[in-house]
């Protein structure tokens, strides 16, 4: 195993997606260390959530080499990319819950996908990843329609957990949820990655979050990655949309957390 992969969970490299004509994602490269929780910002419908997707294999792109835990990622489709599948979980936005499931079931749905285990064990494993997340063992039996949108998000996390990945995919993690669930998630993220040792890639709006969760954020603008680093250095930043985004009016409150 060379350094690189040592040191990398992902590896982006002059990666382009487009639609038709439109282009999301113009040779955009991207590194993520193993053991960090990198927040990736950027305006809607800019292609955050395209990149997250693209990285899955879940969306094909034009050019460009994608590479996780070591192993070049293809399509959702490619034997090789399912196998290095089972070393991430996703929590998509809104939880993304299958509703005739109760939240027991939506757990050890992955669990049911990959491996063959007794009903015992996977009762025994939901229980625990249910605990994991903050929730008791009755919560299982609830349906998703019973759930608030801050059980929800524990719930789909818990699904994103099942497998044990080495890596966890975000997407908006506290839309939705108001201020203290939301504040209860981020703690909730940085106590699982620290436990863990997570590597966590969290695409989100929310400045808080990115503030008091992530090690670094990447700004995502016009198809690149325009600005990458820890808090203090993205509110340095002198790129346009950076600026606009962390220094406008809804921003006023935001510090950068202490080193």
């Amino acid at each position: 195993m060379d350094r690189s992969t040592q040191q990398f969970a992902i590896r982006v490299k002059n990666l382009t997606v487009g639609f038709g004509r439109r282009i999301i994602l113009d040779r955009l490269s991207l590194d993520v260390r193993r053991g960090e929780i990198i927040g990736l910002v950027g305006a809607s419908g800019g292609g955050k959530s395209v990149l997250m997707r693209t990285i899955i294999g879940l969306i094909p792109r034009r050019s460009g080499e994608i590479e996780v835990m070591g192993e070049s990622i293809s399509s959702a489709a490619d034997h090789a990319t399912q196998a290095v599948a089972g070393q991430w979980g996703v929590l998509f936005q809104y939880g993304a819950l299958f509703s005739s499931l109760t939240a027991r079931q939506n757990i050890q749905f992955p669990l049911r996908e990959k491996l063959a285990l007794s009903e015992e064990l996977l009762d025994e494993i939901a229980t625990a990843k249910l605990e994991m997340v903050g929730l008791s063992p009755e919560d299982g039996d609830k349906f998703p329609s019973e759930l608030s949108g801050g059980m929800t998000k524990r719930v789909a996390l818990a699904r994103a957990l099942a497998l044990d990945p080495a890596i966890v995919f975000l997407d908006e993690p506290t839309s939705g949820l108001d201020p203290i669930a939301a504040g209860d998630f981020d703690t909730l993220i940085k106590t699982l990655q620290k436990t863990l040792g997570l590597t966590v890639f969290m695409v989100t709006h929310d400045l808080a979050s990115l503030n008091i969760v992530c090690d670094r954020v990447a700004a995502l603008a016009d198809g690149k990655i325009v600005a990458i680093g820890p808090m203090r250095d993205l509110l340095r930043s002198e790129h346009p949309w950076v600026r606009a985004y962390f220094h406008g009016k809804r921003s006023l409150m935001l510090q950068p957390k202490a080193s």
